[in-house]
């Protein structure tokens, strides 16, 4: 469990919650920066529960970044801080008494490349769960299988979960380490560009998963891809130069959006 202090664990937290019922993140005022240089300018906003919210912009302008920060990643760069808030469950994550590892469990990542251990497909979903003191076979087997099933793998696998991850196609893998962050029971999923090496027919089956998932999960996506922005999210925040410069519904960002760098960024007019 997430804690700022051992006494205070997020589950009596969730019990008491007055603030925003609908909203999972409340960001405030949050500058993140890489030494000197300022790579996300005092951004503001709220994720929805139960939704998939998109971000947009073209490379470098911070989304990325601002992706990573919400689940402390950045902390693993030399010289990266933040400031401001990211308030979950009534705790500002960006805290230095935050349990970091905790949070991780709590909020899970999936990167643009798909990365499985090199071991069986069973052992990679196993791996973090033994390490947090699960070695019961039969709750193991149950995890794996329910993981399994709910990123859309259970049938294409379930007749060789000690073979070798590293044998799955690629569309397969990045499904593998969805169902390895599922595995964790996690409230929030962040996937980094989780379909841009993959064919056409794995990104179809990453999309239609995403959205699957939505029931259970919140999720944050970055994507340069427009179309699957349209297609899968609830809202849109398109990022420019560390600016978040417009973050609304997903059918108003693309048809109707209120800020001329939007509809230019989203035309292919610059970027």
């Amino acid at each position: 469990m997430v804690t700022a202090t051992s006494e205070r664990p997020v589950e009596t937290i969730r019990n008491n919650d007055n603030h925003q019922k609908n909203n999972i993140l409340k960001v405030n005022n949050l500058e993140i920066f890489y030494g000197e240089k300022r790579a996300v300018n005092g951004i503001s906003m709220d994720i929805e529960k139960n939704s998939v919210t998109a971000l947009i912009g073209p490379s470098g302008c911070g989304k990325s970044t601002f992706l990573r920060s919400i689940n402390r990643m950045n902390d693993l760069i030399p010289g990266a801080r933040a400031e401001g808030e990211i308030i979950y469950e009534d705790l500002n994550i960006l805290s230095d008494q935050i349990n970091v590892v905790a949070l991780r469990k709590e909020i899970g990542m999936v990167f643009q490349k798909p990365n499985p251990f090199p071991k069986s497909i069973y052992e990679n979903i196993t791996h973090a769960l033994k390490f947090a003191g699960i070695r019961k076979k039969s709750e193991l087997d149950k995890i794996v299988e329910v993981s399994l099933q709910k990123a859309a793998l259970w049938e294409e696998v379930k007749d060789r979960l000690h073979k070798s991850a590293l044998s799955l196609s690629g569309g397969q893998q990045q499904r593998l380490c969805i169902a390895r962050t599922i595995a964790m029971k996690p409230t929030v999923m962040l996937l980094d560009e989780p379909s841009s090496a993959l064919d056409p027919i794995s990104n179809a089956k990453v999309e239609d998963l995403i959205v699957e998932l939505k029931k259970d999960y919140s999720i944050i996506i970055v994507t340069h891809n427009m179309q699957q922005a349209s297609r899968i999210s609830d809202k849109t925040a398109f990022f420019l130069s560390g600016d978040l410069i417009e973050y609304d519904l997903t059918e108003k960002i693309f048809t109707n959006p209120s800020v001329k760098k939007t509809e230019e960024y989203i035309s292919g007019r610059f970027g």
